[in-house]
């Protein structure tokens, strides 16, 4: 009995561990600074009418080295957070800004395209979209990494 709780242990801790190695989705990517953000929209409000149905999007200031974000809405309680910094080569045109081109995030620099549902490149290689991290109550959507 005792050998079978401790192989059962060191299973479920074996376990744990692959899961928390796993939970890391998005690559690393050298092209782009490391940028720390935590804020809080209220994307029912008039001030920020274009989320309030779902496929709405627009952007929003971030402070530097952002050069902002575009939030779209994915779902009725789901939202995505994009960096506008193009992920692979973002110096290649000053101010090299993606902008939204529906259904796709464009930069028109390199003339790629990424899918705005999920982040995913679209035309051209390397890195997808620079997501960040959302929570959404209902009233408030929180936007952070």
């Amino acid at each position: 009995m005792r050998r079978f709780l401790k192989t059962s242990m060191i299973f479920f801790v074996a376990l744990m561990a692959i899961f928390a190695v796993s939970c890391n989705s998005r690559p690393d990517n050298p092209n782009t600074p490391e940028i720390s953000l935590n804020f809080v929209i209220y994307p029912n409000t008039i001030e920020f009418q274009e989320l309030n149905a779902v496929g709405g999007w627009m952007y929003i200031t971030a402070p530097l080295p952002s050069y902002g974000i575009i939030i779209y809405r994915y779902h009725v309680d789901e939202f995505r957070a994009y960096e506008r910094m193009a992920p692979n080569d973002p110096y290649a045109c000053p101010n090299n800004r993606l902008i939204v081109e529906m259904p796709f995030v464009v930069d028109t620099c390199l003339n790629y395209k990424y899918s705005i549902l999920d982040g995913s490149i679209i035309e051209g290689t390397g890195y997808p979209l620079t997501q960040y991290f959302t929570q959404y109550d209902g009233t408030a959507l929180r936007v952070y990494n």
